[in-house]
């Protein structure tokens, strides 16, 4: 549709100029504002193989490798609690996280040592859905992703998926096995592949539906220019013109109709809906209660057991998915929307504060080196305008379904009509909202997916960042990469 290819237009060129970076000279990020809430993402960037279709900064695995890298994470962490930061709330990306179960173990322990860690959310892949995984991370995490991209075995083997992490049956089984050991576990998927049909992609949603996911994210498939050339030589081209016909698929099978299984939890994030005593079906749609949320363990009260793994010698915004009647909202997939202001650490991590935004180098090297010297791995810098500020909270709000109009005028001193006026009448004309009073703008069908066009091409034009990172890699590092390397949870991010 017209406003779509606008859409487009408009926000990737947006996207090119407040994504500008230039050096950073800092040693450490700056240090927290007072009474500001922040949330800790944390980078692994270690996979099995390396997925075609993958912009993060991940390199194939070793031990080695991995080994001194976490161990600069933990040092990193302490950094950040010397600069006076304190996190409820953890996201460790990839990358595959689990890569090093003792590890990663290790490492989630420290950070609720060090800080007020509440919920902790982690990205995995299939093939780590195992009893001796799943016991060390029951109680240390609270939300699981996996990275399962598709429930068709020829979409798994074009993404050199099936051999490595199982075929599509098998995945399914170890989803259902693996639900009730978490707080949430959220079913990353992936459509508008270029050999995706309408029939795999009702299929894909089939299997969703049969798994007892409390939560599924439909990613559309995101690609900068240098992926896009790795795509058209494994899968095909990408082709946009039916992205909005495969959103309203999914869009309608999952939360449509009268008595839908799921209900929105952001633009492209779905949970699942599970009537309580005493509410009706449609009432517990409005409230987005989630499946999957097992009886609290006594047991698993108090601090983390130590990892099992731990005994052999030497894994951008988020609320967890809760039980009903707890106070605080549904967990959407999207870390930017809940939290706005994020520090990351690790190797190509994004970290957002104030109107800056950093980059951490993409080299292992010059990460560990500069950890171990006693400085954070800043390598890059873009600083926002208020204007940028405003357009940010507007895209990040509004992919999470409403935008707080009267937060927005505290925090920016002025109006939303009056500080994006062409934004707002953009999505006026183009039909985008339901609700604009002036207490909140919320979304029609048609606003939900403009919003997945604007996420869209913003991640883009993030890929885009992280491709001219990648470009500045030491050239064993990038042997790495674009030699044999031989996929990665959370891919569709």
């Amino acid at each position: 549709m017209l406003s779509e290819r606008l859409l487009t237009k408009i926000v990737r060129e947006c996207t090119k100029q407040y994504l500008k970076l230039e050096p950073a000279t800092e040693a450490r990020v700056p240090a927290p504002v007072p009474g500001q809430s922040y949330m800790l993402y944390m980078h692994v960037p270690f996979c099995e193989r390396l997925c075609p279709y993958c912009s993060f900064n991940r390199f194939p695995f070793s031990e080695d490798r991995a080994r001194p890298y976490f161990r600069n994470l933990r040092t990193e962490m302490r950094m950040l609690k010397d600069l006076g930061y304190d996190f409820e709330s953890l996201y460790i990306g990839g990358g595959t996280p689990t890569i090093m179960l003792d590890e990663l173990c290790q490492t989630i322990d420290e950070a609720r040592e060090l800080f007020s860690i509440r919920e902790v959310s982690s990205e995995t892949n299939p093939n780590h859905l195992v009893p001796e995984y799943l016991e060390a991370l029951q109680g240390r995490i609270q939300r699981l992703s996996v990275g399962v991209q598709s429930f068709d075995n020829g979409l798994l083997k074009q993404m050199d998926r099936y051999d490595k992490y199982g075929s599509a049956e098998e995945i399914f089984e170890r989803i259902k096995v693996a639900a009730p050991y978490f707080t949430s576990l959220n079913v990353d998927m992936i459509f508008n592949f270029p050999a995706q049909t309408e029939e795999m992609l009702r299929h894909d949603l089939e299997m969703v539906l049969a798994s007892g996911a409390g939560q599924t994210t439909f990613y559309p498939l995101m690609a900068s220019p240098s992926v896009e050339r790795s795509l058209a030589a494994t899968v095909g081209k990408v082709d946009y013109a039916r992205e909005q016909l495969f959103y309203e698929i999914i869009s309608e099978t999952l939360a449509g109709g009268e008595n839908p299984a799921y209900t929105f939890g952001s633009a492209w994030t779905f949970n699942r809906i599970v009537p309580t005593a005493g509410v009706s079906e449609g009432d517990a749609a409005g409230q987005g209660v989630s499946a999957n949320v097992p009886e609290a363990d006594p047991s698993r009260t108090g601090e983390p057991e130590h990892c099992g793994a731990q005994e052999r010698p030497d894994l951008g915004a988020h609320k967890l998915v809760r039980a009903a009647g707890h106070d605080e909202g549904p967990m959407i997939d999207e870390y930017v929307v809940d939290y706005e202001e994020y520090p990351a650490i690790g190797s190509g991590g994004i970290t957002y504060l104030g109107s800056s935004l950093y980059v951490n180098t993409f080299s292992l090297k010059e990460y560990n080196d500069a950890i171990e010297s006693g400085r954070m791995s800043l390598s890059g810098k873009a600083t926002f305008s208020l204007r940028d500020r405003m357009r940010y909270r507007f895209m990040m709000q509004l992919f999470g379904l409403r935008l707080d109009k009267q937060q927005f005028q505290r925090d920016f001193g002025c109006t939303v009509e009056r500080g994006l006026p062409l934004e707002m009448d953009f999505m006026k004309f183009a039909g985008a909202f339901a609700t604009n009073d002036e207490n909140e703008l919320t979304l029609t069908a048609k606003g939900r997916y403009l919003m997945v066009v604007m996420m869209r091409q913003f991640f883009i034009g993030v890929n885009n960042l992280r491709d001219q990172a990648r470009q500045a890699l030491p050239g064993d590092e990038r042997e790495l990469l674009f030699g044999d390397g031989s996929a990665c949870a959370g891919c569709g991010k």
